[in-house]
């Protein structure tokens, strides 16, 4: 049987608050509902438990000893209900939930967040790093970080950082040929991510227009940071974005050959359902994220908003 007939709990819930009150009129005001209406629903959940549970007297009623057995424990139940709304409203009030492409999570947000978390305190921040679409109609997320143009349905966008790209390697994977001292000698090393469409723009923009990509093994290591952490292991050249491994270069690990980096017109961006801009821990969030952008590099976040709220947004296959 379902719990819906099995438990009618807005008989009980009217119940509840005449037993508490004594009066089916009282009850009544407290619950915007007519004397009537409330009668009524007794009787429905006198009908349930086939026992009445008040005695009815002139201006009057009382309850049976079943009544007065099943009050306190209806009542318990009622709060029971009502802490645990509570307790999930305050989770929902303060954790905050970030979805992000694996390589930002890595790269930026796992150095970074720390301050956020330092300015806000209450604020619980739980990250999940996926290069899947999301809907925030059905899973929860409270903001996301994604790269592309910046113009999804349903969803503010800030611009966070300008996605530059360029041949990055290892110093002592270069010292092996003797020096990359031209874009043509890259094609002598191993390319991680052949296929990765940022490679022909890279090579194209720097005047080798027959790299020959195709005919090599198609190894993809499904997001930038892990093609990173190969090249610095120096298994191949790899094309990253040159402003999240900074500390790499200053340590020596990777080596930027050529000054000349490319630009796809897929950017970082900060996105949250339009619907729910104004909520506090998602303004919390937006302002510092946007603060740590301008002032550690300069860039300006420009917003957009798109009337319909709660759409899925797509991602780009370069995080």
């Amino acid at each position: 049987m379902k719990m819906s007939k099995q438990f009618p709990l807005n008989a009980l819930r009217v119940f509840e608050a005449a037993a508490r009150l004594g009066s089916f009129t009282k009850a009544g005001e407290e619950l915007g509902m007519t004397q009537t209406a409330v009668s009524y629903q007794i009787k429905l959940i006198e009908q349930n438990v086939g026992e009445p549970l008040f005695l009815r007297r002139p201006r009057q009623v009382t309850l049976t000893e079943v009544g007065q057995r099943l009050a306190p424990k209806v009542t318990e139940g009622f709060a029971m209900l009502q802490d645990a709304v509570a307790s999930a409203r305050d989770d929902a009030q303060t954790a905050l939930l970030i979805s992000s492409t694996a390589t930002f999570a890595s790269q930026w947000f796992a150095r970074n967040i720390g301050t956020f978390q330092l300015a806000h305190p209450n604020i619980a921040v739980r990250l999940a790093a996926s290069d899947s679409m999301v809907d925030y109609s059905k899973e929860g997320v409270d903001v996301g970080i994604r790269s592309g143009t910046g113009s999804w349905p349903g969803l503010v966008s800030h611009r966070l950082m300008t996605v530059e790209f360029t041949p990055m390697l290892s110093p002592a994977l270069a010292a092996t040929i003797g020096g990359v001292n031209e874009p043509r000698d890259l094609l002598k090393l191993r390319i991680i991510g052949p296929q990765d469409p940022w490679w022909p723009l890279w090579f194209r923009a720097a005047g080798v227009e027959d790299p020959d990509l195709d005919g090599r093994p198609a190894t993809r290591l499904g997001a930038q940071s892990f093609e990173a952490g190969a090249a610095i292991a120096g298994q191949g050249v790899a094309i990253l974005t040159p402003d999240f491994y900074a500390d790499d270069v200053a340590l020596g690990r990777l080596y930027q050959p050529f000054d000349l980096r490319c630009s796809d017109g897929h950017d970082y961006w900060l996105v949250y359902p339009h619907a729910r801009r104004n909520v506090a821990k998602i303004r919390s969030f937006r302002d510092w994220i946007l603060g740590e952008f301008e002032r550690r590099n300069g860039i300006g976040a420009a917003a957009m908003t798109s009337p319909v709220a709660g759409e899925a947004y797509p991602l780009d296959s370069t995080d």
